[in-house]
């Protein structure tokens, strides 16, 4: 199979030209093709997501295990009443004040979701998503998108359309290529069918801001502790997520000790013949010594260490190293998505300084 590659921007969308696209990806979308397309937090990989065969070549492209739930993109509210069985007070509370937006709502699924959008579970994910490129696709496409991230499965997600290119060029029918994210990590998923909600992928919209707007607010506990018998309620929750090829670790500590060990370890590692990485950040970047050292943003503004972490773990894998160490952040805010992340990708393996 050949992948269509084609630009567009936001200006695009309703010139002739940028309806032929959409139309063009929206029939893909309809005859039970796939197409990938930039949303604000990553690059996902569209289907019909009431067409359970659409669905099921999703996990084939992505090679994803079969239980890791899909989440559901639709661009409005009426359109949640035909796969939500039971849709509680607060969700609308919640949609009122964060759709469109980078957050993912569970519901119990009517009989219209087929289990091979939603893992063989009675709960499906929906998200609203706020990109206008997103947005049209979804219309265009017949207005129930299924939509994983963009990649291998279990590699770093998508930001920009390169990194949907070289893990699926081939495998699917299209690409939208509209530029880079403006987040780069994905949904806050928040479980529904629960009291008080529960927390089942920390995002953009923060543990903070739900308390704020609904008040109390459960964390699921397989985001701080793995634990591989459970099943999964939401994507990555169960699987090792976001990695880079190399062995990654997270060193955590008071920031001296933290350079200190990276460096030490860096070390050893390259006078025996192996090639290092190491992610540091703005404040920190020139005091590492390795083969290869990436500052990931700045502490001052997380938001930039969240928008460039999956592109600096591809970078590493273009470095060929074998090795990463990388400071931790704060588990407050946008630092709990951050955190989430870099643990999924280093299997959990954290060093103290």
């Amino acid at each position: 199979m050949k992948t269509i590659v084609e630009k567009i921007t936001k200006e695009q969308l309703n010139t002739e030209e940028g309806k032929k696209i959409i139309g063009q990806a929206g029939d893909f979308l309809k005859e039970g093709g796939l197409v990938a397309f930039p949303t604000e937090t990553v690059y996902g990989l569209g289907a019909d997501a009431l067409n359970k065969t659409a669905s099921t070549k999703i996990y084939a492209a992505k090679g994803r295990p079969s239980d890791n739930p899909l989440i559901v993109h639709i661009t409005n509210m009426g359109a949640l009443d035909k796969i939500a069985d039971i849709i509680p007070e607060v969700a609308y509370k919640v949609a009122d004040a964060y759709w469109p937006g980078p957050l993912t709502m569970i519901f119990q699924k009517t009989e219209e979701v087929p289990y091979e959008t939603t893992g063989g579970l009675d709960t499906v994910a929906v998200r609203m998503p706020s990109d206008e490129i997103a947005r049209a696709l979804i219309d265009a496409g017949g207005g129930y998108i299924a939509a994983p991230s963009a990649n291998t499965s279990g590699r770093p997600s998508p930001t920009k359309a390169e990194h949907v290119e070289e893990d699926l060029s081939g495998k699917i029918e299209m690409i939208l290529d509209g530029g880079a994210v403006d987040i780069g990590v994905e949904s806050t998923i928040l479980d529904m069918t629960v009291t008080p909600p529960m927390i089942l992928r920390p995002g953009a919209i923060t543990k903070e801001m739900l308390t704020e707007l609904i008040g109390e607010v459960d964390i699921d506990r397989t985001l701080i502790t793995p634990d591989s018998k459970v099943k999964p309620k939401a994507p990555g929750m169960k699987y090792r997520h976001y990695a880079p090829k190399a062995d990654l670790s997270i060193v955590e500590g008071p920031m001296e000790l933290v350079i200190d060990a990276i460096n030490q370890m860096s070390a050893e590692r390259m006078a025996k013949g192996h090639r290092v990485g190491v992610i540091g950040t703005q404040e920190t970047v020139g005091r590492y010594k390795a083969d290869v050292v990436k500052s990931i943003g700045t502490r001052a503004d997380e938001a930039t260490i969240a928008n460039h972490l999956y592109a600096v773990l591809r970078e590493f894998d273009d470095a060929e190293v074998e090795y990463i160490y990388s400071e931790s952040f704060a588990a407050g805010g946008i630092g709990s998505a951050i955190m989430n992340r870099l643990l999924k990708a280093a299997g959990h393996h954290v060093i103290d300084a």
